[in-house]
């Protein structure tokens, strides 16, 4: 029994002393980005200066790191997997989102969830395989090792580098990172994601003015005030930029509902995940969100995608864009992709700038 004691208590401090250890890497080599970093263009090109006056097609699309496609589900919505379940999976996602991304004509495509080298998906750098134009892509998510919520060190998610991309057929004078409030204190803050914008500014030909884009993904899995500090700060700075006559527009991943979105797609798993509520009052004055009811933009991850299957089968509509006064919306839309190579559908705008 003596003997049976010191092996156990040997076996509890190796784990300890382990769990330790990684705490203490982990926080040594914790991502923290400044306020604001000058980004490098991924991809470059010689491209036209936007003229003022012209309609532009705009893509943006949380793609879910091409491993949340119509087969899988996530830990964190009441599933039960960190990742994909082998790299040739995310190869068969990523080749679909690039058709879509690369088949639709568009001037400006707006993407989250982009990994570089993640283990997650296998070491694949996603945004080289999707850049084209002016590309820029801005880490939101950099963690040496992320356990496993329920299991710990049994299927992790391991090594993430993710983040936001955004592609541009038109001339990107600069981007930027800037950084967003982060909810959480050390120790789950050193595993968490460091939540941004990635800003664009793209001259217009015969003006000193700019549009600025904004592409964003906001806070998910946190206690509701992330998301209020992080969408306050974007409204601030959207006003700030069109205040200096620039004409602004912002997409991406809210994860909050839009107006009129629990109307169209009631939450009846909130004890899986329950997201925020954007409020049309939130908005500066003269700003509009754009959007599109008629098709959902979100799953729930709980399982693997069945349409027919109605009672655990979770929609949301969190995706989307918000324009200054001197944009003018033509049309938006939700493209029905059915899910397939991600758990989120493109939204796609078509506007004018005034």
């Amino acid at each position: 029994m003596k003997k049976f004691l010191k092996i156990l208590l040997l076996i509890v401090l190796i784990v300890v002393l382990a769990l330790g250890a990684l705490i203490g890497w982990l926080s040594a080599t914790e991502y923290k980005p400044a306020s604001i970093e000058a980004l490098t263009a991924l991809h470059n090109e010689a491209l036209p200066k936007l003229a003022e006056g012209a309609e532009l097609n705009i893509l943006s699309w949380n793609i879910g790191y091409s491993g949340l496609g119509k087969g899988s589900d996530f830990v964190l919505d009441g599933g039960e997997n960190m990742r994909a379940a082998d790299k040739a999976t995310v190869q068969q996602y990523l080749a679909g989102i690039s058709g879509t991304v690369s088949g639709g004509d568009y001037d400006l495509v707006l993407l989250q969830e982009v990994d570089v080298n993640s283990s997650r998906t296998y070491s694949i750098n996603e945004a080289a395989a999707l850049a084209f134009g002016d590309a820029y892509h801005a880490l939101n998510y950099s963690c040496g090792f992320v356990p496993n919520p329920n299991t710990y060190f049994i299927d992790p998610m391991g090594k993430v580098n993710s983040g936001l991309m955004t592609c541009s057929n038109y001339e990107i004078a600069r981007a930027e990172r800037q950084s967003l409030p982060c909810p959480f204190t050390w120790p789950l803050r050193i595993v968490n994601l460091k939540r941004c914008l990635l800003v664009s500014y793209l001259p217009v030909d015969g003006s000193d003015k700019q549009l600025v884009l904004v592409n964003l993904h906001l806070e998910a899995y946190d206690d509701g005030e992330g998301k209020i500090a992080q969408t306050k700060q974007l409204m601030d700075f959207l006003e700030q930029e069109y205040e200096k006559g620039n004409w602004v527009i912002a997409g991406g991943d809210f994860n909050q509902v839009f107006p009129g979105a629990l109307e169209a797609y009631p939450n009846t798993h909130p004890e899986n995940w329950t997201p925020g509520v954007l409020e049309q009052s939130s908005l500066p004055a003269g700003f509009s969100f754009a959007y599109d009811l008629s098709v959902p933009s979100c799953r729930l991850l709980n399982q693997p995608y069945d349409p027919a299957d109605t009672v655990n089968t979770q929609y949301y509509l969190i995706d989307g864009l918000i324009v200054s006064p001197n944009v003018s919306v033509e049309t938006v839309e939700t493209l029905d992709l059915g899910f397939e190579n991600s758990d989120h559908n493109p939204v796609q705008l078509t506007v004018t700038l005034g």
